[in-house]
C-alpha cells in the first residue's frame, strides 16, 4: 500500500511549514558568512532589492502552481507547459536535493554543538580548537550527518499533518524567541555597535563588484528557498481555498527578519569580542563557515548562564535546519511519488543517495591560510547557489509562456484569497526579472574573467568553469530522467486554462461556466501541451 502524505489542515501550519522550509541555518550560518565575504552593508542592499523584485515574486508563483497542479515541480512543468518542459522542474527537484547533501552535513554540525554544549565537549573559551578539532574528525562529522538525515526521514515518513505540521508548529516559534534573546544579549556587550555598523555600511569597491550582487541574488532565493521547488510541494498540499499570496509575503518577511536578528547578533559578537576593529574586519572576512561556530561559543562563555543559553540556541539551530532540510526530504519525494514509487522506498531512497553523496562536504576538509576549511561543501554551496539562479529562470519562463496575466487571474486570484495580487505582477515578470536575469549573468561573468585570482573552488575562472561542468552533467542527467517518468507525471483531464475558482466549484460539485476556460491573452497552450 502506498502511503499517503496526507495534507495541511490549517493556514498556521502551511505558514510554519513555509518559514520552516525559509528559515535554517541559511539565516543563522549562511547569511552572516555571505555577508561577510562582500562588504557587509554592500552585500545588504543588492539583498533586500531582490528579496521584493526576485524571490517574494518567484516564491508566489511557486505556491500557486503547486495549489493548482497538485504535483511536485517535475509535474507541475509537465502539466502547465508540457510533458517535454518536465526536466525544468526536473532541475529544481536536483538543486534543492543537491543542496541538501552538504545541508546535512551542516546539520550535522549543528547538532553536534547543541550535543557539545549539553555535555560540556564543546570549548567556549577555546571556540576555535574546538571547532578545528571538529572539521579534522571526519568520522564524528559522518556520525552527525547520519544522525541529521535519520530524523529528517522520520519526519518526512511520518506525513504532512502529523510530522511536517506538527513539528514546525512547535519548532518555528520556538527557534525565533531564542534568537532574539540571543541578539538582545549580544547587544548589551561594549563595542556592539560596531557590528551592527557594519552590516548597514557599504563601501564602493565591493558595492561596485558584480560578485556581491549575484551572491546577494543567490543567498536571497537561497534563504527563502525560491527556486528550490519546496514552496510548489508544499502548495500542492494546500487546501484549495487556502490564501497563498499572504502566506508568500509573511515568509519572504519572516525569513528576512530572522537572518537580520541572526546577522546582527553573530557581527555585534564578533566586534565585541575582538581587541581592535582592523582584527574584528578581518576576523568577519576570513571566518567563512565556521563563524557562526566560532564567535557564539565566545558570546556564550562571557554570559552568565551562557552554558544554557548555548544549549538552546545550538538546539535552536538544529531545529531550524530540521524544518528545512524536512522541506528539502519532501520536495524530492513527492517528485518520486508523481512517478509512481512509494513515500517508504522514496525516502530510503533518498536518505541513501543523499548520505553517499553528501561524504565528500562532510570529509574534504583542507588547510586555507592555515584553518581547516570544507573546499568541497563551500564549492558546492556556490554551485548550487547559483543553481537557484537558473531554476528562478524556468519559474520565469512557466509564466510567460503561459501568460503573465493569466496566470496572475487564474492561478492566483482566487475570490478567496486574502490579498489580491495587482499589476505589479505583471510589470515585474515582463520587465524586472527579465532585466535582473540578463544583467546578473553577463555581469557575474564579467568580473569572473577579469578577476581570475579567486579560490577555484568559490570563484575565479577555474571555479566557473567547475560550475558550468556540473550543471551540464546535472542538465543532462535530469533531462534523461524526466524522459523516462514524463508520461506518469499529468493527472488525465488536468486543464492548465482552468482557475482556482472553477477546480474550487468542481470540487463542490459544480460546473464552472464555459467562458472561464477560455485562453485569452493571444497564447495557445494546448500546442505544448499536446
Amino acid at each position: 500500500m502506498v502511503r499517503s502524505a496526507g495534507g495541511f489542515t490549517s493556514k498556521w501550519g502551511l505558514l510554519m511549514a513555509a518559514l520552516g522550509a525559509a528559515i535554517g541555518t541559511g539565516n543563522i550560518w549562511r547569511f552572516p558568512k555571505e555577508v561577510a565575504d562582500n562588504g557587509g552593508g554592500s552585500f545588504m542592499i543588492p539583498y533586500i532589492l531582490f528579496l521584493f523584485t526576485w524571490s517574494v515574486p518567484i516564491l508566489l508563483v511557486e505556491f500557486n502552481l503547486g495549489k493548482k497542479t497538485r504535483k511536485g515541480t517535475m509535474g507541475s512543468f509537465a502539466s502547465v507547459l508540457g510533458k517535454n518542459k518536465a526536466w525544468m522542474g526536473a532541475w529544481m527537484a536536483w538543486i534543492s536535493t543537491a543542496i541538501g547533501f552538504y545541508y546535512a552535513v551542516v546539520m550535522g554540525w549543528t547538532i553536534r554543538y547543541a550535543w557539545g554544549s549539553m555535555s560540556g565537549t564543546v570549548s567556549f573559551s577555546g571556540a576555535r580548537a574546538s571547532w578545528e578539532g571538529f572539521l579534522a574528525s571526519p568520522g564524528l562529522v559522518v556520525l552527525f550527518q547520519i544522525i541529521a538525515l535519520g530524523v529528517s526521514a522520520l519526519v518526512v515518513y511520518m506525513g504532512i499533518e502529523k510530522g511536517v505540521e506538527k513539528v514546525n508548529k512547535i519548532l518555528i516559534p520556538t527557534l525565533i524567541g531564542l534568537l532574539l534573546i540571543s541578539m538582545i544579549r549580544a547587544l548589551t556587550l561594549p563595542g556592539a555597535g560596531r557590528g551592527v555598523a557594519y552590516i548597514f555600511t557599504p563601501h564602493a569597491d565591493t558595492f561596485f563588484n558584480g560578485k556581491t550582487w549575484i551572491s546577494a541574488l543567490a543567498q536571497s532565493a537561497w534563504s527563502c528557498s525560491a527556486g528550490m521547488g519546496m514552496a510548489i510541494t508544499y502548495g500542492a498540499y494546500t487546501r484549495r481555498k487556502d490564501d497563498t499570496t499572504l502566506n508568500t509575503a509573511l515568509t519572504g518577511l519572516g525569513d528576512t527578519t530572522v537572518a537580520l536578528i541572526a546577522g546582527i547578533m553573530i557581527f555585534a559578537t564578533v566586534f565585541a569580542m575582538s581587541p581592535t576593529l582592523s582584527s574584528a574586519e578581518a576576523a568577519v572576512e576570513t571566518g567563512g563557515s565556521g563563524l557562526t561556530f566560532i564567535y557564539l561559543p565566545q558570546l556564550f562563555g562571557e554570559m552568565i548562564g551562557g552554558r544554557w543559553v548555548a544549549i538552546a540556541f545550538f538546539l535552536a539551530m538544529a531545529f531550524a535546519a530540521l524544518t528545512s532540510m524536512i522541506a528539502t526530504y519532501e520536495n524530492a519525494v513527492k517528485n518520486f511519488v508523481d512517478a509512481g514509487w512509494g513515500r517508504k522506498k522514496a525516502i530510503g531512497v533518498l536518505t541513501l543517495g543523499m548520505l553517499l553523496l553528501g561524504l565528500p562536504s562532510a570529509m574534504l576538509i583542507l588547510p586555507v591560510n592555515g584553518t581547516p576549511t570544507p573546499v568541497f561543501l563551500d564549492n558546492q554551496d556556490f554551485v548550487w547557489g547559483l543553481g537557484l539562479v537558473v531554476s528562478g529562470a524556468f519559474i520565469y519562463f512557466l509564466v510567460w509562456k503561459y501568460g503573465i496575466t493569466r496566470f496572475r487571474e487564474n492561478y492566483i486570484n482566487s475570490r478567496f484569497a486574502d490579498m489580491k495580487v495587482g499589476r505589479w505582477f505583471d510589470i515585474l515578470f515582463k520587465y524586472v526579472i527579465p532585466v535582473e536575469l540578463v544583467v546578473m549573468s553577463v555581469w557575474f561573468i564579467y568580473q569572473t574573467i577579469v578577476n581570475p585570482t579567486d579560490e577555484w573552488w568559490v570563484s575565479g575562472i577555474v571555479g566557473f568553469l567547475v560550475m558550468m561542468g556540473q550543471w551540464i552533467l546535472a542538465i543532462l542527467g535530469v533531462r534523461y530522467i524526466s524522459r523516462k517518468v514524463q508520461d506518469r507525471l499529468v493527472d488525465d483531464g488536468f486543464d492548465p486554462y482552468s482557475t482556482i475558482d472553477d477546480d474550487i466549484l468542481r470540487e463542490e460539485g459544480e460546473e464552472p461556466a464555459p467562458s472561464s476556460l477560455v485562453p485569452h491573452e493571444g497564447m495557445d497552450i494546448g500546442e505544448s501541451i499536446a
